[in-house]
């Protein structure tokens, strides 16, 4: 495997905020090309174990790891509870969750991610299921295309896009990277410096497709329920609607039910917090970022598992 095709983004404050327990079991819940896995490996002792997922089967056929004390499963991450029964395990002392698109995928032009090559519009990070963007967008009408460019991509040309979209396809039309991104270029009329107008739809077609928001709300809470007591859950976010749902998630696990305290209501009636916000959120240094721009974006946030039983 070629490491230079993806550098990891906060990888040592990421393992180090799962404080690792020398056998301890843990999860990371997007492989990609294993650098998190590598070093959560190099920390655990010899009867700890990792469990890595990856819904990408490029990522499964990169991965050149051998270890006894891990494995690797091509599922989704909404798919957590599923992995850890299978693997017969019941709890962990540590999940990580490291968001969005990869490098590779980004970097390989026939998988569709980048307006910078010319490809098949595909986008599906697990191309063994699932509708691609090109054949999507051959059936979704107007009003759906446009909602979805605007709410994934905050795109304030979606309707103009979504109109442009449908009258332009046909058979064996925008079935490719360059052509809807010629035509996003011919409809938004203003552009940001430095930033591809065909940008926003490209990012909200592929959240879209794989349903990258669902996946997230998915996992979070099966997360939490297998967690022990005492371990971390770390998720590092690239996109606001991202991080405004893991933001918001955690934020919430960890309060309580505030109730008057003469609220007729016994004590283990109360809803407890079942999760304790550990600092702030984190962000790539100015180091990092100038060795890796697409860590520019990257937000960190981290919370540990309490004794409250759900």
């Amino acid at each position: 495997m070629n490491e230079s095709l993806h550098t990891t983004v906060l990888l040592h404050e990421a393992v180090s905020a799962l404080r690792i327990r020398e056998n301890g079991t843990y999860v990371d819940c997007t492989f990609g090309r294993g650098g998190h896995s590598r070093l959560i490996l190099n920390t655990l002792g010899g009867q700890g174990r990792l469990i890595a997922i990856d819904r990408d089967v490029a990522a499964i056929d990169a991965c050149d790891i051998s270890d006894p004390r891990f494995t690797l499963h091509h599922a989704s991450m909404s798919e957590f509870k599923r992995v850890l029964d299978d693997s017969g395990v019941e709890k962990v002392d540590g999940v990580l969750a490291d968001l969005g698109v990869s490098s590779p995928q980004l970097d390989d032009g026939q998988r569709g991610f980048s307006f910078r090559f010319d490809a098949p519009l595909d986008m599906r990070m697990d191309q063994t299921q699932g509708v691609t963007v090109a054949d999507w967008l051959a059936r979704a009408d107007e009003q759906e295309i446009g909602e979805v460019i605007w709410r994934y991509g905050e795109e304030r040309f979606a309707k103009a896009i979504a109109r442009k979209i449908v009258a332009a396809r046909g058979p064996g039309r925008l079935r490719t990277t360059r052509e809807l991104a010629k035509l996003v270029g011919e409809t938004v009329r203003t552009r940001e410096p430095g930033f591809n107008p065909a940008t926003r739809t490209f990012q909200a077609l592929r959240i879209f497709i794989n349903q990258e928001l669902e996946e997230v709300e998915t996992m979070l809470p099966q997360a939490v329920s297998r967690l022990a007591v005492g371990g971390r859950l770390v998720v590092i976010s690239f996109h606001s609607l991202e991080d405004r749902i893991v933001k918001r998630f955690m934020q919430s696990a960890s309060r309580k039910d505030s109730l008057p305290s003469d609220f007729p209501i016994r004590a283990n009636e109360i809803n407890q917090a079942t999760l304790a916000l550990v600092g702030r959120a984190v962000k790539a240094s100015d180091a990092e970022v100038a060795a890796n721009p697409r860590a520019r974006s990257a937000v960190m946030r981290v919370a540990e598992r309490t004794g409250v039983s759900q």
